[in-house]
């Protein structure tokens, strides 16, 4: 196991901490005032976010044993890359990378729009949104976290990313836990409503939140 690959994972959960903090808004704005406790929350929000992003890519692109899908094996997509570099990629792993890419690249853009880049780059916004991706899910960027993760996996076919995958899911349900327990607490019974009619990730078919306000990841 190599040692890029150990600090990359230190590193992945040791921003959870960073995070935690950055979305304690009321307990930052009591104990410096309410513009400094802000502006500290949204640099620490940066923090971890850019933290989590950047420490991801050291958990896939760190050396690593690579596993191979047994199907279609001997079909191998050649990409060039800088001079005499290629990158092989089994056209079956490229298959599922892209089946969990897709729509992982499609929740994290789409959501970083419903909600705005500032409010997902910060953590926090100034009400609570229930519209697009919102009224489906509460968190479409942290799931689309989770199945970039696995359809990046896939792509570079790495055993140590593959056996991490737990790790990655259960730390964004912390991420989300965390998130909401402020929510709750900024919001109230709002918040709590919301909760209880839009799943945290898998949306319910057919189901519409028709509410017009939301603050979540």
């Amino acid at each position: 196991m190599s040692l890029w690959f150990i600090l990359s994972v230190i590193g992945f959960v040791s921003v959870v901490q960073i995070h935690f903090i950055s979305v304690e808004h009321t307990k930052l704005e009591e104990k410096y005032g309410e513009e400094r406790g802000e502006r500290i929350g949204a640099i620490l929000g940066m923090i971890s976010g850019w933290g989590i992003f950047l420490f991801a890519f050291g958990i896939w692109l760190s050396p690593q044993p690579r596993f191979l899908f047994p199907l279609l094996d001997h079909v191998i997509f050649v990409i060039p890359l800088f001079g005499l570099l290629t990158l092989q990629i089994p056209v079956i792993h490229l298959i599922i990378a892209l089946i969990f890419l897709l729509p992982g690249a499609y929740l994290g853009m789409r959501g970083v729009m419903d909600i705005g880049l500032e409010a997902s780059e910060t953590h926090r916004s100034a009400h609570v949104v229930t519209t697009g991706l919102y009224s489906k899910m509460r968190h479409p960027q942290y799931l689309g976290m989770i199945l970039s993760h696995i359809g990046i996996t896939f792509l570079v076919s790495g055993v140590l990313s593959l056996l991490i995958t737990p790790l990655v899911i259960i730390e964004n349900w912390i991420l989300c836990w965390k998130e909401e327990k402020e929510l709750v607490r900024e919001f109230d019974e709002e918040y709590k409503e919301y909760q209880h009619s839009v799943p945290m990730f898998i949306p319910r078919l057919g189901q519409t939140n028709n509410s017009n306000n939301s603050k979540n990841m």
